[in-house]
């Protein structure tokens, strides 16, 4: 009998291989993407030191990987995309990291060995994976023991209705969207993974709503644009929803995670 998760988890690879294929070029300048400060700060929470070997899970066009390069041993860099790879190798020739690969795969099936890595990365990319909880059981299996977790990722307020409407915005944007998981959240699934939490940061970046809507079909935008203009008063004021240079801003909610093989 066909396993329903297996199938679900292949159909949103599937849409997820499809959609970041098309949109592949614009991840090598995104602003977001390539953020100086949070790359640091995630260089900063997997404690590298030389020799060690990392995997980073969702790569995209490699900024995470090439940002950890100069600190280890060596990096793989994992995508289901293979345009997207190709932007990546492009982007490794050109700074001269020697010791960066790519590799095609799944999260929730890692072609990676048992207890082979010191570190995983996965910046951006979690809220795209069917199942996470298979996810974060495949990322222990291939640390080390004592092995360190690092996750970036969109994330949404313990409030009920901000968590819904911000779900329901980012899957208009992107219909290969999953769920992006509150802080509370990521704790409980964590330490159901095995994993010592050390740290849990939420930031900011407050937004233009085409963040939203650029490359996005015109049902959707219009969706997008009815529920941002139609937030409760309360909405927009956790939000900070303000009308800026003839457009809407808002805050967007992200977390920095910092873990270990517990």
């Amino acid at each position: 009998m066909p396993n329903p998760a297996s199938s679900d988890s292949s159909a949103a690879s599937d849409l997820a291989r499809q959609i970041f294929g098309q949109r592949a070029a614009y991840y090598v300048t995104s602003a977001v993407h390539t953020d100086p400060q949070v790359l640091a700060r995630v260089v900063e929470l997997a404690t590298p030191h030389p020799g060690a070997l990392a995997l980073d899970i969702g790569t995209g066009t490699g900024h995470t990987a090439l940002a950890l390069a100069p600190h280890l041993g060596g990096v793989l860099g994992l995508d289901l995309t293979p345009e997207m790879l190709a932007e990546a190798e492009a982007l490794r020739a050109q700074r001269g990291a020697e010791n960066v690969a790519w590799l095609l795969g799944d999260v929730h099936r890692l072609p990676v060995a048992d207890a082979s890595l010191d570190i995983v990365a996965c910046r951006r990319a979690a809220h795209h994976f069917a199942d996470i909880r298979a996810s974060l059981a495949e990322m222990r299996r291939v640390l080390k023991p004592g092995g360190r977790l690092v996750v970036d990722d969109r994330t949404v307020p313990e409030d009920p209705g901000l968590d819904t409407l911000m779900n329901e915005l980012d899957l208009l944007h992107d219909h290969s969207h999953v769920r992006e998981y509150r802080p509370s959240e990521w704790a409980d699934l964590l330490a159901q993974a095995g994993f010592g939490v050390d740290t849990i940061e939420v930031y900011t970046r407050h937004r233009p709503i085409s963040s939203l809507t650029e490359d996005v079909a015109p049902e959707d935008v219009a969706r997008i644009y009815a529920l941002v203009g139609g937030m409760s008063p309360e909405q927009a004021a956790a939000l900070r929803r303000e009308r800026r240079e003839g457009t809407w801003y808002f805050d967007h909610h992200y977390l920095l995670i910092g873990a270990h093989v517990a």
